[in-house]
């Protein structure tokens, strides 16, 4: 079973300034939480119990919100107001968190190879806090999950986006398996206009096996003179099997001021509100129940 998730945080998140100046972008809230704990939720509801994450500098709150704060709890304690800190004492409790640097911003492969020592000879999930994802039933780390343990392989999950938007990800192309598996042949990192395999984008979901960080380790610096973790996949492709996987559910991009958001009103309508119905006005909620990851 996969037991670990890593977390890449090292990044400056440029286009949330000057929000990001003091503040990582992982900690940005969505209603009244954090991106990262959207994405710790994930990975734990999907089984995993030991969350390695790779930070910068600047990034000590990362650490400090999956630790207990005892002055705050102190103040609080006995009071209303000590509710609202049973998710974050649960998330604490469920499972372990080591924390390593990146010294320098090479790219998402270089990110994942700094996260080696964590994970060690295991296979893992990878999660982009920036990408929200939610679902009405199983989370997309489960879904992923499920599919690993069938194909014990390398999986990165995929969305169909307008071939005008394919130029910012990367785009895989493969042998369609089922409507919504492929097996991988070729993946590119922000393709040129025009030039994409295919409109199936690569969001911020990977299940990967420990060979890939061989295959990091000898990977030359790509689009942007960045290590790309497309490149490294794509040579486990070749050599291997890598699968992409279309996954259920509604994805986010938290790292545009546009998809922020859209996902912090989609969250209050359709989770926020829910959650706290006793004491909220009743309003219209097609989309009753869904799942935070």
């Amino acid at each position: 079973m996969i037991k670990h998730c890593l977390f890449p945080a090292a990044g400056y998140g440029t286009r949330f300034l000057p929000a990001t100046k003091s503040m990582p972008k992982e900690m940005m809230p969505v209603v009244n939480k954090p991106l990262i704990e959207y994405g710790v939720e994930e990975a734990i509801q999907a089984g995993m119990n030991h969350m390695a994450i790779v930070t910068g500098r600047g990034k000590h709150t990362l650490m400090d919100h999956f630790d207990k704060n005892y002055e705050l709890e102190h103040q609080i304690s006995g009071t209303a107001k000590d509710s609202l800190l049973t998710d974050i004492r649960s998330l604490i409790d469920s499972a372990s968190y080591t924390y390593i640097r990146q010294r320098e911003m090479k790219g998402l492969g270089h990110a994942i190879l700094t996260g080696k020592e964590l994970i060690g000879d295991n296979p893992f999930a990878v999660v982009l806090a920036d990408d929200l994802c939610v679902s009405q039933e199983q989370g997309v780390l489960s879904q992923m999950v499920a599919l690993y343990n069938k194909f014990r392989c390398s999986i990165v999950a995929v969305e169909e986006v307008p071939e005008s938007e394919t130029h910012k990800y990367g785009v895989i192309a493969g042998e369609q398996l089922k409507d919504d598996l492929y097996r991988v042949d070729n993946m590119v990192e922000k393709p040129e206009p025009g030039s994409a395999p295919s409109n199936l984008a690569i969001i911020g979901r990977y299940i990967l096996t420990p060979d890939i960080f061989e295959h990091i380790e000898n990977t030359e610096p790509g689009k942007g003179g960045e290590i790309q973790i497309t490149d490294a996949l794509l040579k486990q492709a070749q050599q291997g099997c890598v699968m992409a996987y279309k996954f259920k559910g509604k994805r986010f991009d938290c790292g545009s001021v546009e998809g922020y958001m859209e996902a912090t009103n989609y969250c209050y309508q359709n989770l926020y509100l829910n959650q706290n119905s006793k004491s909220q006005p009743k309003i219209d909620q097609p989309n009753k129940g869904l799942s935070p990851v």
